[in-house]
């Protein structure tokens, strides 16, 4: 396979199709053909193409991120469950399909194919990696592989800052963070803090390995203002946080005491399974999709189990944003994102786009090689 540089002013025939891929198709005027149906070419877009891209563009993804999240409860997107794939030799191993198609301006198809081996930490590589297929609208043609990791983790970390800002919208704002998980997610949930105007006072961060919790410290120390303070008790932590961001990879919940939240902070439960139902039930939970986040054995899915209903549910973000609910400020508030595929697609066209435009794409030259169907 040979990857070349797309340069929008090479005389490659298929170039003219790069910009035009998904795009809305345009209504022929009268008498006229209709434009003939192309297959799109197919282009790669590596981790530092897709990095390039999103830094520094925080808030520009936050908004995107946010305008997602009403084209989805508009109903204008496909959302299927997550498929996981598991494996009984590989217990904490997983890899999981997020099938989506989205509307609006942005008219895409995919899939993130993402896998979680937290046994690569020990090995000093990431824990996740992931690609993003985006199809065409029109003919279902695969037309970009990105590496989706970064893209993964930056929409996670943009939902993020997208909630504690609307979930703190009629509280104290929280001056004081804890991180309870150490790893990409978190320093990039704090990258998108800071960029959206957050600061704190004091951070705390708590992390099971010493040696992460010493990492992110040394992270946050070229960037954060304020104090950091590594705790080693994750009581400790949480009752010294106004806002809280769980990014772990625990499998069950590990914090069952409602009583470490008698302060009522915000929390970001941004990992999904860490709090046991007795803390969401003396809580105000809001999530991002109700039948996506009451699946797998998250926090929520076995609240729902626990009670037979779901009623201990606030509403969605989309709820907030709209006006729809408004949150108490006498308990503690806990966002539960499942993270929708729809937001992998808004993230993944937008690089695409961006990349395209420069003229910078890596298009691989004949990956489709069956076109005709009598040959």
């Amino acid at each position: 396979m040979t990857f070349h540089r797309f340069d929008a002013h090479a005389t490659k025939p298929a170039v003219s199709a790069v910009p035009e891929v998904s795009a809305v198709p345009k209504v022929p005027e009268p008498g006229t053909a209709p434009s003939p149906v192309t297959v799109p070419p197919f282009a790669v877009v590596p981790g530092a193409q897709v990095q390039q891209v999103l830094r520094g563009r925080e808030r520009q993804i936050v908004d995107l991120v946010e305008t997602t999240y009403r084209l989805h409860a508009a109903g204008d997107s496909v959302n299927p469950p997550s498929y996981f794939l598991r494996f009984p030799d590989r217990p904490t191993a997983r890899i999981i399909a997020l099938p989506a198609s989205i509307g609006g301006r942005t008219r895409v198809d995919g899939v993130k194919w993402i896998s979680s081996f937290p046994g690569n930490v020990q090995a000093g590589i990431a824990r996740a990696s992931a690609v993003l297929i985006l199809n065409d609208h029109d003919t279902g043609y695969p037309f970009a592989c990105l590496e989706g990791s970064v893209i993964s983790a930056s929409r996670t970390a943009a939902m993020a800052a997208s909630a504690a800002g609307r979930l703190s919208r009629h509280r104290r704002r929280p001056a004081r963070i804890g991180f309870f998980g150490t790893g990409l997610i978190a320093r990039y949930v704090h990258t998108y803090l800071t960029a959206t105007g957050w600061s704190f006072d004091h951070i705390g961060v708590h992390d099971l390995s010493a040696d992460s919790a010493a990492g992110f410290r040394a992270c946050l120390r070229g960037t954060a203002t304020g104090r950091i303070t590594v705790h080693t008790s994750p009581e400790q932590l949480i009752r010294s946080s106004d806002l809280v961001v769980f990014a772990t990879v625990a499998g069950r919940p590990h914090v069952t005491d409602p009583a470490w939240f008698d302060h009522n902070p915000l929390v970001l439960h941004v990992s999904l399974r860490d709090l046991a139902p007795e803390v969401l039930l003396a809580s105000a939970n809001v999530v991002d999709d109700v039948d996506h986040c009451l699946r797998a054995d998250t926090s929520p899915h076995l609240t729902e189990r626990l009670t037979g209903n779901r009623d201990f549910l606030t509403g969605t973000l989309d709820d907030v944003m709209a006006g729809r609910v408004s949150l108490p400020d006498d308990r503690p508030v806990v966002f539960s994102p499942f993270g929708l595929g729809v937001l992998d697609l808004a993230v993944g066209k937008y690089v695409y786009d961006e990349v395209a435009g420069a003229g910078r794409l890596h298009v691989v030259e004949d990956f489709f090689h069956e076109l005709r169907r009598h040959g």
